[in-house]
């Protein structure tokens, strides 16, 4: 299966099974979508994730998604910057997301990071996601 944008890809799956209520969701693994995870597992927003290898088969990620009574913890999740729209931002032109309820996913220079670790490294870069 081939994917123009797999970030956008591993977006989708997690609103899907957010929306169904599942548990878990997996989706094919690499290091930008390993990357996106740690960030949201450090935030709060997943449980946790697994890397699954198979012989013969693509490793995957296995996504616990999280819930708090009953609903997810990811209302919403958006993909900012697309293949065909790069989205590029300094630090000082970073709004906070829902005043702060929220975060942005920064690729930046010193790796994959939300937007608070990004304020406090002074470094700004592309905005791959927000998240509320």
């Amino acid at each position: 299966m081939s994917f123009n944008d797999p970030l956008s890809d591993m977006i989708a799956r997690i609103k899907n099974a957010a929306m169904r209520k599942r548990s878990k969701v997996s989706t094919p693994a690499s290091k930008l979508r390993g990357r996106v995870l740690d960030v949201l597992q450090d935030e709060g927003y997943i449980r946790g994730y697994a890397l699954v290898e198979e012989p013969g088969k693509h490793p995957e990620f296995e996504i616990e998604l999280k819930y708090f009574d009953g609903e997810p913890v990811i209302a919403e999740i958006r993909r900012i910057s697309t293949p065909g729209r790069r989205v590029y931002s300094s630090i000082k032109d970073l709004k906070p997301v829902k005043n702060g309820l929220g975060i942005s996913i920064l690729s930046t220079p010193k790796g994959v990071m939300s937007d608070n670790a990004a304020r406090d490294s002074n470094v700004g870069g592309e905005v791959l996601c927000r998240v509320y």
